[in-house]
C-alpha cells in the first residue's frame, strides 16, 4: 500500500524521545520551550506556544483574538473541518470565502466582493482565517490590505505549510497576520506525533496564547489580581483548556526540525517527476503562485471533463484498487450534515463546488521513491480495464 502521506521517522528521532522517556520531565519540561524557540527562530517569529493540535491552537487563536459569541469568522470551505469549529467553539457564526481556480487558496477577488457586500449590510467578519491549501501561502499581502480597510483580524491557518516560504519569507513570521497556526500531525510536513503550534509578534496576544493553552493559568505577579500568598502561587484569572504537548511530542519535533529543508526539498523533487510525467491532456496539475514557495503537504491534481470518459470517482476508484490510498482534501465544509443545517447556498461557492468534483491528492511525502512514483503515474496512466497479459 502506499499512502497519500507518511512520517519520515530517523534513529536520531527515536533516540531524541527515547532520552525524553529517560530523563526527568515527560511534560512541562525544557523541551517544549526549545522545540518552541527553534520554531520560532526558523519562521523569523517572536513568540511561539506548542501544543496537542492544530485544532487546539485554531481555537485559542480565535479565543485570543477576542472571538466569541454574536461575532463572525469567514474562512476557506476548501478546508478541514477545524478552521471553521474553531470559531464555533467560541460561540461565534462562520461563514465561507470560495476559493481561486489555480491556486485553490482563498480568492482575494471573492474575499473583497463579499467584503463590500458585508460593509453594506453592517455584517463585517472579526476575524479571517486564510488557508494555505497543499502547503501553498495565499496571497497575504492582499489579504492584510483588505483587513485594514475593513477592519478584521487574520488567523492563517498554515497547518500545511511549515518549511513555505511566501514573497521569499518563511511562513509562520506573521508579516501579514496577527497569528499563524502549524500542524505536526503524522502526515504533515514534520511530526510530533499529534501536535501544533501558534506563532505571533504579538506580546499580548502571546500571553493570551499562553494562558488559554494551560487552564488559563497565569504563575507570574504581574498577571495575578492578588499579592501572591509565597513561591507556590498561581491563579486562574480565565476559562483556559489542558491543551498543552508534552516534551516527548516536542523531542520529536524538535528532532524533526533539524530535517524540514530537507523534506521540503524532496518534496519538491517528487512534484517535479510528477510534473514531468503526468502531461495527460485530462488532468490538471498543482499551479504554483510565484510569490509563493509551497511545503507541498499535498500534490493535488485534478480530472477534467474528456472524451475518455474519465471521472474523477473512476480514476479515485482505481487508484485505492491498486494499492494506492488516494485522498480528497477536501469536502467543502458547508455540505457536512452538521453545516448544512445552518442553511448555506452552495451556488455562493462555484469554485469550490467544480474543485470538489475534480480533485484528487496523490501520494506525496518525503520518502516516497522513484519506483513508487512510477507506480502511482502508471497506474493512473494505465486504460481502465487494460490487463497485464503474462
Amino acid at each position: 500500500m502506499i499512502p497519500y502521506g507518511r512520517q519520515d521517522i530517523s534513529e536520531e528521532d527515536i533516540k531524541e524521545v527515547v532520552d525524553i522517556l529517560k530523563s526527568d520531565f515527560l511534560t512541562q519540561g525544557p523541551a517544549v520551550p526549545a522545540f518552541e524557540n527553534a520554531v520560532a527562530e526558523y519562521c523569523q517569529a517572536k513568540y511561539a506556544f506548542a501544543v496537542n493540535s492544530a485544532t487546539s491552537a485554531l481555537h485559542i487563536a480565535c479565543l485570543s483574538l477576542g472571538v466569541g459569541k454574536g461575532d463572525l469568522v469567514w474562512t476557506s470551505p476548501i478546508t478541514f473541518v477545524a478552521s471553521a469549529n474553531c470559531a464555533l467553539y467560541c460561540g461565534a457564526d462562520v461563514d465561507f470565502v470560495d476559493i481561486d481556480s489555480k491556486s485553490f487558496n482563498m480568492s482575494v477577488v471573492a474575499l473583497e466582493e463579499k467584503l463590500i457586500k458585508a460593509e453594506k449590510h453592517g455584517r463585517l467578519p472579526k476575524v479571517v482565517i486564510p488557508v494555505h491549501l497543499a502547503g501553498q501561502s495565499c496571497e497575504m499581502d492582499k489579504i492584510y490590505a483588505l483587513s485594514k480597510k475593513y477592519g478584521f483580524r487574520i488567523i492563517e491557518d498554515a497547518s500545511h505549510a511549515i518549511g513555505g516560504k511566501y514573497k521569499n519569507k518563511a511562513i509562520g513570521g506573521c508579516q501579514f497576520s496577527d497569528i499563524t497556526v502549524f500542524s505536526f500531525h503524522p502526515v504533515k510536513i514534520i511530526t510530533t506525533g499529534e501536535g501544533g503550534m501558534c506563532l505571533t509578534n504579538d506580546p499580548q496576544l502571546a500571553i493570551s496564547l499562553n494562558r488559554f493553552r494551560s487552564h488559563g493559568i497565569v504563575r507570574h505577579p504581574s498577571e495575578m489580581t492578588n499579592i501572591p500568598h509565597g513561591p507556590w502561587y498561581y491563579e486562574q484569572i480565565d476559562l483556559g483548556y489542558n491543551y498543552r504537548m508534552t516534551d516527548i511530542q516536542a523531542a520529536l519535533g524538535l528532532s524533526q526540525m533539524k530535517r524540514l529543508d530537507q523534506f521540503v526539498a524532496a518534496r519538491h523533487n517528487i512534484a517535479s517527476r510528477y510534473n514531468e510525467l503526468l502531461q495527460e491532456e485530462w488532468l490538471d496539475l498543482p499551479w504554483q503562485h510565484p510569490d509563493t514557495y509551497s511545503g507541498l503537504h499535498l500534490y493535488i491534481i485534478r480530472v477534467k471533463k474528456n472524451k475518455l470518459g474519465i471521472t474523477q470517482r473512476q480514476l479515485f476508484e482505481k487508484l485505492r484498487t491498486a494499492g494506492i490510498l488516494v485522498n480528497i482534501h477536501y469536502i467543502p465544509v458547508y455540505l457536512h450534515p452538521y453545516y448544512a443545517l445552518k442553511g448555506f447556498d452552495c451556488k455562493e461557492f462555484p469554485q469550490a463546488e467544480l474543485y470538489y468534483s475534480e480533485a484528487i491528492s496523490i501520494p506525496m511525502f518525503a520518502s516516497l521513491t522513484e519506483n513508487e512514483l512510477k507506480f502511482v503515474v502508471d497506474a493512473i496512466k494505465k486504460p481502465s480495464g487494460h490487463q497485464n497479459l503474462f
